[in-house]
């Protein structure tokens, strides 16, 4: 018996951006039920958070800004092939020449090669202290939301005990502490110790605004344990506040870093450093400003990115800044 070709009802044909689908003649054998796709339905979040970045210049400044100082910490040899420590008391405080464009420091060493090896140091703290903070955080702040009850009042009062301490009093407290075994890791230990109770904070806020929602009440009654739901739709959900405050974060680890180097119990001499060399600038302000002005302008620009990406990452997750 031949196939009754399928019909389409007048006046139905597909508006533009949309997808018809066909289907067989229904039982009666009064017409074909289709269905229409629109393919601008709404994506995911981080969809949605990736089409307005990618729309706002301040965005795509701030990634310039980052993958410069990434780049300067990952292979500093792209731009100074000049030694960072070789330094030659005859070139002290020398203009600018061929090979050494921004000239020598008071002792003799290139400021271009030390400003560019510096950016390993200062960014390394910066990225993996922000890393120990946001897994500490995240945990303590994911556990005290999520099961409540005595797990959160022993937890919160935790963080608060952390909170009330000034984060860089006890930083340069404890760091002054080791005279000799100072090193990368000793300074992300120190700052991810004290630095981890906001992310706490937003952790459990952003989880218990979460918790109660009908997505995961469905997931639980469909027999998912709580460890399961918990990772695979809260944390998900709870993620965006805690990446947002962890990026603007980040510059300010790179801060406190280069602070305890300005002060002499940060990286020790024999490590390059922003923060280093601002402090063996500070004596020659006045005859020589320029070898202060290098490496805190790319600190400052550093920071700079990190800042403008958070703020950046923060508008286009805001569901408010979206509709506007």
């Amino acid at each position: 018996m031949p196939e009754t070709p399928t019909t389409r009802p007048a006046g139905r044909e597909p508006l533009p951006g949309q997808e018809r689908f066909v289907s067989d003649t229904d039982e009666t054998g009064l017409g074909a039920v289709d269905a229409v796709a629109d393919e601008s339905a709404p994506s995911s979040m981080w969809g949605e958070a990736w089409k307005v970045l990618r729309r706002r210049p301040l965005f795509w400044v701030a990634a310039l800004l980052i993958t410069g100082a990434v780049v300067l910490a990952l292979v500093p040899g792209l731009l100074a092939r000049t030694d960072p420590t070789s330094c030659i008391l005859d070139d002290s405080l020398a203009p600018p020449r061929s090979g050494h464009p921004f000239g020598f420091d008071l002792q003799g060493c290139d400021i271009f090669a030390r400003t560019v090896h510096g950016a390993r140091a200062s960014v390394s703290v910066g990225i993996l202290t922000t890393f120990l903070v946001v897994v500490l955080g995240s945990l303590v702040g994911t556990i005290a939301g999520y099961f409540g009850g005595w797990f959160d009042s022993l937890l919160s009062r935790m963080t608060d005990i952390f909170f009330a301490i000034p984060f860089m009093l006890a930083a340069i407290v404890v760091m002054s502490m080791f005279k000799t075994h100072r090193s990368i890791f000793t300074v992300v230990l120190v700052l991810g110790i004290f630095g981890w109770p906001q992310i706490a904070r937003i952790a459990r806020g952003a989880v218990m605004g979460i918790k109660n929602d009908e997505f995961v009440t469905a997931s639980i009654a469909l027999g998912a344990g709580r460890w399961a739901t918990l990772a695979r739709h809260i944390v998900p959900n709870a993620a965006a506040p805690i990446i947002v405050t962890a990026t603007v974060s980040l510059g300010s680890y790179i801060v406190a870093e280069a602070t305890m180097s300005f002060l002499g119990i940060g990286l020790p001499a024999s490590v390059v450093s922003w923060g280093a060399d601002i402090s063996a600038a500070k004596d020659s302000m006045r005859t020589a400003p320029h070898i202060l002005f290098y490496p805190a302008g790319a600190l400052t620009l550093t920071v700079l990115g990190f800042i403008m990406m958070g703020d950046a990452v923060r508008d286009a997750l805001d569901p408010k800044t979206r509709k506007q």
